[in-house]
């Protein structure tokens, strides 16, 4: 089995605003819609403020003009190996028996 990696990366955009002199969300929104892009002021201001999870491509290349940017300069990527987890041996202290918590199976009775 490999070496399990944990990616994250790192939306920039706000960043690259500011060095270009934005600093509002509502001050990229006709930036975009001349380059055929609408999104609605929430969009906008969502995409400026929190990390996408998703993006089109189409925005991302539209943001790339605005800003004469390449997608690297927006998205800073980050990989590495992840801590290999460690195995509990059965027989330690710490590791707590499952049986000795679940609940009985009620038993029903008819009326007597």
């Amino acid at each position: 089995m490999g070496v399990k990696r944990q990616v994250s990366y790192q939306w920039r955009l706000r960043e690259v605003m500011a060095a270009n002199g934005l600093f509002n969300a509502s001050d990229l929104m006709p930036l975009l819609a001349e380059r055929g892009i609408d999104l609605s002021a929430v969009q906008v201001w969502r995409l400026v403020t929190q990390t996408p999870e998703r993006l089109s491509l189409p925005v991302l290349a539209a943001l790339c003009d605005i800003f004469e940017v390449t997608p690297a300069q927006l998205i800073a990527t980050r990989a590495e190996n992840a801590a290999p987890v460690k195995a509990v041996a059965s027989g330690d202290a710490a590791v707590a028996d499952l049986a000795a918590f679940r609940p009985k199976r009620a038993r029903l009775r008819p009326d007597q």
